[in-house]
């Protein structure tokens, strides 16, 4: 199946890195970061998992769990992790999901079907598409989904900006600009009956067109 935003994320039970988890059961009620990798012991992506164990508390200040997703099996990924560590200068303190037989890869649709059932003798070459971020909300659905390619890391500080603007909009009913950054303008919407958006911005906001209101909320 094809998955897009507001799509619930599909439910699993897998191994970690921490012991057996339900997805969603794990999740809880608050937000997961959902970070896939072809393959264990792969260059770009060990840079990877040490930055986000360097970032772990930054997600914990948003109410955010992290979790990753490699192919190859629980051990691995503890040998692995030895190896982040001593490059990255982090420790990895999240869990990683053990996938040998590439069910949950399937699951969220970053391999075919006809893939097999093993990790066993697959190279990252041929897992090229298992390189997706997911951001899940409380309600357990899909809010984000970001691809990358195999021979670029991914910026981990954009996924806090836009977990942080996730946060906002689903709280104060706004939108948020290009490059919004906590403390910018945001986007009055157009549905937004002008009585509610002078209780929301007190401070009054500019009309740059009747579509294109923008407006500062109260600190």
């Amino acid at each position: 199946m094809s998955l897009r935003i507001n799509d619930v994320a599909p439910d699993f039970t897998a191994e970690t890195t921490q012991g057996p988890i339900k997805f969603h059961e794990w999740i809880g009620d608050g937000w997961a970061v959902l970070f896939s990798h072809p393959k264990d012991f792969t260059p770009v992506c060990t840079t990877e998992l040490g930055y986000m164990a360097g970032l772990e508390p930054d997600f914990k200040k948003r109410n955010t769990k992290i979790i990753g997703l490699s192919v190859d099996p629980v051990d691995s990924h503890g040998k692995w992790a030895v190896d982040i560590e001593e490059t990255q200068g982090h420790k990895v303190n999240y869990p990683m999901i053990g996938d040998p037989q590439l069910k949950v890869a399937k699951l969220y649709d970053m391999l075919p079907a006809d893939a097999g059932e093993t990790s066993e003798g697959r190279t990252p070459a041929n897992n090229a598409t298992v390189r997706t971020v997911y951001v899940i909300g409380p309600d357990k659905k899909i809010k984000m989904m970001l691809s990358y390619p195999m021979s670029t890391g991914r910026n981990f500080d954009e996924i806090l900006r836009v977990i942080d603007s996730l946060h906002l909009t689903a709280k104060m009913g706004v939108s948020t600009p290009v490059n919004w950054r906590p403390g910018d303008d945001v986007v009055i919407p157009a549905a937004m009956p002008e009585d509610e958006a002078k209780k929301k911005f007190p401070g009054g906001w500019k009309t740059l067109k009747p579509y294109l209101r923008l407006g500062s909320l109260p600190k």
